[in-house]
């Protein structure tokens, strides 16, 4: 595409000034607000957007504006996402300039609220190649449509747009990397430090725990030196999903976190959480949707039926496969509605088919102190 000279002596040196910008310690939104301002006052435009293009390159997953009052904005009501003109820059990335935006084939129309809009200038913005979104103005305000100059002033505001989010999308990769480097560091600590020091703990009670030590002292040493074992061996699978969980996809783990802290209203109180073995590496996907609904279920029964007061929730996996339990204090089996019907609220026989499904199976138990004990095991 030839490029076209902006002849404007004035309008140069304030491309200029937005462009140094970049060089501030400004936010991203901030920038591109600016430099959207700066695109309509520069070219006498009513109204600007600024589209950023979706993950599978088909819509618009944000929209910037300039121009609207809250009060359009409400009316208008949801943005679009990419269709009609704004779609057409988004399949051709290049340069669009309209003159009556609803002559062309493209257009789809504007929602009802929305001011009317008939000259139009479209332009792309990206680096290295790569389309990141587009810049839209709408409504000149001294001429019917946007010149030459416009367009050729709005294609270099475009560029150090494009600048501009690549700049946050490095900064977003380095901190992603500081991130591994602390789960490194981390790891390393725990296993140098941490496991090393409760080693040599746990073999100074083995040397304790022997004769003439006998009776209560010799069971709560015994007792002290398997809670270390395990402590252990839970801070060694720490430290293995320290070391293979990538810091931008979360894991299983993470997951379960999450969905156990969005059930905290349901539930009523906090579920005490535990993880043992290496479950980010070792749990496949096709298991994981199936885990997390038998973990809402489970948790969405607690709350609705078991009247407890405590529930804790055990995630484990070993040679034999993935294991969950989930134990409360409350009323117990008997005492709460018929398992497995609609009406009954347990949803039971739903758990049990996804373990079947997965070639496992769902055992329910009422411990000695009361309550519930439900395990549901699958293999990996």
């Amino acid at each position: 595409m030839p490029q076209r000279r902006i002849h404007d002596a004035a309008v140069l040196q304030r491309l200029l000034d937005s462009v140094l910008l970049l060089e501030a310690d400004l936010t991203v939104p901030v920038l591109l607000r600016h430099f959207l301002q700066e695109a309509c006052e520069m070219t006498g435009a009513r109204y600007g957007a600024l589209g950023v293009i979706d993950d599978e390159g088909t819509g618009l997953s944000e929209l910037l504006t300039v121009g609207l009052s809250d009060e359009e904005e409400r009316a208008i009501g949801a943005p679009p996402v990419g269709r009609g003109v704004l779609g057409l820059l988004i399949e051709h990335p290049e340069p669009l300039r309209l003159r009556k935006t609803a002559d062309h084939p493209a257009s789809a129309g504007f929602p009802p609220g929305h001011p009317e809009v008939r000259s139009f200038l479209g332009v792309p913005f990206g680096a290295h190649g790569q389309v990141f979104g587009n810049l839209y103005l709408a409504e000149k305000f001294a001429s019917d449509e946007f010149s030459d100059d416009d367009e050729a002033l709005v294609i270099a505001l475009a560029q150090a747009v494009g600048l501009a989010v690549e700049k946050a999308h490095l900064h977003e990769r380095v901190e992603h990397l500081a991130v591994l480097e602390d789960r490194d560091r981390i790891a390393r600590d725990l296993h140098d430090a941490v496991i090393q020091r409760l080693f040599a703990i746990g073999l100074s009670l083995q040397g304790i725990a022997r004769p003439p030590l006998h009776g209560e002292a010799l069971d709560r040493v015994q007792r002290a030196i398997g809670d270390l074992d395990d402590t252990i061996r839970r801070i060694r699978s720490s430290i293995f999903e320290l070391s293979r969980t990538s810091a931008s996809t979360p894991g299983v783990r993470a997951s379960v976190l999450a969905l156990v802290h969005k059930l905290r209203p349901v539930v009523g109180f906090d579920v005490a959480v535990s993880f043992d073995g290496p479950l980010d590496a070792k749990v496949p996907e096709r298991v994981v949707e199936d885990l997390l609904l038998t973990i809402r279920e489970s948790l969405t029964n607690v709350g609705r039926h078991a009247k407890a007061s405590r529930t804790s929730l055990r995630l484990s996996v070993d040679g034999s496969g993935l294991e969950l339990e989930v134990v409360d204090d409350g009323r117990g089996i008997a005492g709460a509605p018929s398992a497995g019907t609609a009406g009954g609220g347990l949803g039971l026989a739903n758990l049990r088919r996804r373990a079947e499904k997965l070639g496992g199976e769902l055992v329910i138990s009422s411990p000695e102190g009361g309550g519930t004990r439900l395990v549901w095991r699958v293999p990996v």
